[in-house]
């Protein structure tokens, strides 16, 4: 399976599972009268949309560039990271209202055993679930996929706390735990929401790589700086899953166009083993005068037959 084919399939698979879950919560928290699973039943609608708009990113980022977007489509990822994250914050405000007036309403919740069973059962599914996607994000990269998991990650606690709300409501009777448990998961969505839309903004907005993956590429450059004069104007940021990187290499004069391809080449494929899905751009430059750094580069050249 391709990387595109399986980021796909791991998006499907996210979208069947919040399906069904969704429909499970709101059947029983109407019947339960809790706020508590109601608003459970809320995240995953929200998980739920969040799904399918990261299938359709996914789908979307893999189309290869086009005459309107000649960098490709990569940036439908970070914006699918903002939607999502966007809509968390809505349901978040929602679910604080709900339960702030049913702070005030004395109502009893019914069939809590029901729902302990349908909590418990969510979050299983959504742990195995997310623990899928992170693992698929991580190995290609997707930051849509990624922000999908983090949103089922957060459902398994929240899943959790009311599981546990609703243990000591059946065992104590404190019908107050239900609207304050309810409260605790929006301010959990609320923290999720905040990680998810500032990492989502930072590729909208061009950001540089990590400073980690910016000394990755330095080091590259230096231990190969006997095949050159020297390197600047470095620049690099991450469009969706592509990293794209720029930089001017300045080599000896003699060398030959055929020669600087040759450099550029082995130093684009050098920078890739380390950090792959980058997309290269190496402009060369002849160094303005026959000084000793580039006699020595010159002679040491492995692209000159130097050794």
């Amino acid at each position: 399976m391709d990387t595109a084919a399986e980021k796909i399939a791991a998006a499907r698979l996210s979208v069947y599972s919040n399906t069904s879950l969704v429909i499970l919560k709101v059947v029983v928290g109407v019947l339960m009268g809790s706020v508590s699973v109601i608003s459970e039943a809320i995240h995953s609608g929200i998980d739920l949309v969040a799904a399918i708009i990261a299938r359709y990113s996914i789908k979307k980022s893999a189309e290869p560039a086009d005459a309107d977007h000649r960098y490709g489509h990569g940036k439908y990822e970070n914006l699918s990271g903002m939607i999502e994250g966007s809509l968390i914050f809505v349901a978040a405000a929602w679910i604080m209202y709900e339960a702030s007036k049913r702070l005030m309403d004395e109502r009893p919740v019914e069939f809590v055993a029901a729902g302990i069973v349908v909590m418990g059962v969510s979050a299983v599914v959504n742990y195995w679930v997310s623990k899928r996607l992170f693992e698929v994000a991580r190995r290609t990269d997707s930051l849509a996929l990624e922000a999908d998991a983090y949103h089922l990650k957060t459902d398994v606690w929240t899943s959790l706390g009311v599981f546990i709300a609703l243990g000591l409501i059946f065992v104590t009777g404190i019908q107050i735990l239900d609207p304050f448990v309810a409260i605790v998961v929006a301010a959990l969505i609320v923290k999720t929401a905040f990680g998810i839309t500032s990492r989502s903004t930072q590729g909208l907005l061009d950001a540089s790589l990590p400073r980690e993956e910016i000394d990755a590429i330095e080091r590259v450059m230096v231990e190969h700086s006997t095949d050159f004069v020297d390197f600047h104007r470095l620049r690099a940021r991450k469009m969706g899953s592509e990293r794209q990187i720029d930089l001017h290499v300045t080599v000896p004069r003699q060398l030959t166009v055929k020669e600087g391809h040759d450099l550029a080449s082995h130093l684009e494929d050098e920078i890739k083993k380390i950090l792959p899905g980058s997309v290269m751009v190496i402009h060369i430059e002849p160094c303005k005068s026959d000084c000793a750094k580039c006699r020595m580069a010159d002679a040491k050249s492995v692209f000159r037959g130097g050794t």
